[in-house]
């Protein structure tokens, strides 16, 4: 691979320094700041352009419908559409509301899902801010989330608003706990809070470049893996974890009485912790930067990072499709008596699996625990026996 290829965007940001050679070294650092946020808004904007459209495109074929398609050749141009829509929308605050509260709420959503994004390694030499405790400080950003979800609906004084906010809080606490216990297997591994450094220690493969040294081929990686995803699907407030915004139930949860770019800030703020979130996995358990395979090697770092963020958003959408929305009760039984369980079994897996010095036979037993914790938890869990058969008493024959 050609380092000039690979390293494309480094150096045209070494080049645009270069015209502050003699300038103070804060505006240098100023300067090289403001290009790397700004790359980072310009990208995830664009991904969040196409992914509104994707997704509904995506819906649409497994739905068998067409999706947008007047907007713009194929409906290509169906962002910029509902872009223009969400800004000339009249912004309505209710009369009681708490104005100040209120108008702070979607900034608030939105902020720490770019922060999280900074600390992403997405190509070779390519993190825009690194940092050793990175992975603690994506967590740390991430959490002020419930929040700006309380000062949504607690702003709005609005029923519906309250219970949706208070609901969504309860939902992304049960949940942080199994997604924070699932990246301990791999800090613990790794031996450092860096994502770089996490990335790094993926390199190199197996049978002659066949086998990646990902920590999704270990059992104790592709079960942290699962449980990280399913609570990065809570997280990001997806299907069917989506009870906060049950149309049914409470309207659309905290954000009912939200309306054009407002309501358009939630949208966005989801979108990018998907991306955060997404990101987050493809780094610490399918390998970053690193090819699928040793040939694949003339392939620039960040297009693997990208094609892998993709496969994850790919599946979001497709989860989307296919199952229905979960009940409340059932979404807090699977967090706190199987995600919870599960999450401290991935680490003590990866214990074993280490402390057998990586071998075939900690392969084995990292298996056989995790497998043995699932079968039981599944066995004490099971729920056909809890519930009578339905029947329809008053049903004509």
């Amino acid at each position: 691979m050609s380092e000039s290829v690979d390293q494309i965007f480094v150096l045209a940001k070494q080049w645009i320094l270069s015209w502050l050679a003699g300038a103070p070294e804060w505006v240098t650092q100023i300067a090289s700041s403001l290009i790397s946020i700004s790359a980072m808004l310009v990208v995830f904007l664009t991904l969040f352009a196409g992914m509104s459209l994707f997704e509904r495109k995506i819906l649409a074929r497994i739905q068998n419908r067409l999706g947008p398609n007047r907007v713009g050749i194929f409906g290509l141009l169906q962002p910029a559409a509902d872009g223009i829509k969400m800004l000339i929308k009249e912004d309505i605050v209710p009369a009681r509301a708490d104005k100040v509260v209120h108008f702070l709420a979607p900034i608030m959503v939105a902020v720490p899902t770019i922060l999280a994004l900074g600390v992403i390694p997405y190509g070779r030499n390519m993190t825009l801010f690194s940092i050793d405790g990175g992975i603690l400080f994506f967590f740390a950003v991430g959490s002020a989330t419930e929040l700006a979800v309380f000062m949504a609906g607690w702003g709005s004084n609005n029923k519906f608003s309250m219970l949706g906010a208070m609901r969504a809080i309860a939902q992304m606490v049960s949940y942080e706990l199994p997604l924070i216990l699932s990246v301990l297997p791999v800090v613990m591994i790794v031996g450092s809070l860096s994502p770089d450094a996490i990335v790094a220690a993926q390199s190199g493969y197996s049978l002659g470049g066949v086998i990646p040294h990902w920590f999704v081929t270990t059992p104790w990686g592709a079960a942290s893996f699962l449980l990280f995803f399913i609570a990065g699907l809570v997280e990001s407030n997806r299907t069917p974890f989506d009870v906060p915004e049950g149309e049914s139930e409470i309207v659309a949860g905290h954000m009912t009485e939200y309306s054009g770019f407002k309501y358009a800030t939630f949208f966005l703020a989801e979108y990018f912790g998907m991306f955060a979130i997404s990101g987050l996995a493809v780094t610490l358990f399918l390998g970053g930067w690193h090819a699928p395979f040793a040939f694949l090697w003339f392939i620039p770092s960040f297009a693997w990072f990208f094609l892998k963020l993709g496969a994850l958003l790919f599946v979001f959408i497709w989860i989307r499709g296919t199952l229905p929305r979960m009940r409340v009760d059932h979404v807090m039984n699977f967090a706190w008596k199987f995600m919870l369980p599960m999450a401290f079994t991935c680490i003590i897996a990866a214990a074993v699996w280490h402390f057998h010095t990586r071998n075939v036979a900690g392969w084995l037993w990292s298996a056989g625990i995790v497998v043995v914790v699932y079968l039981v938890l599944s066995r004490l869990l099971e729920t056909r026996r809890r519930f009578a058969p339905r029947v329809y008493r008053f049903a004509e024959e």
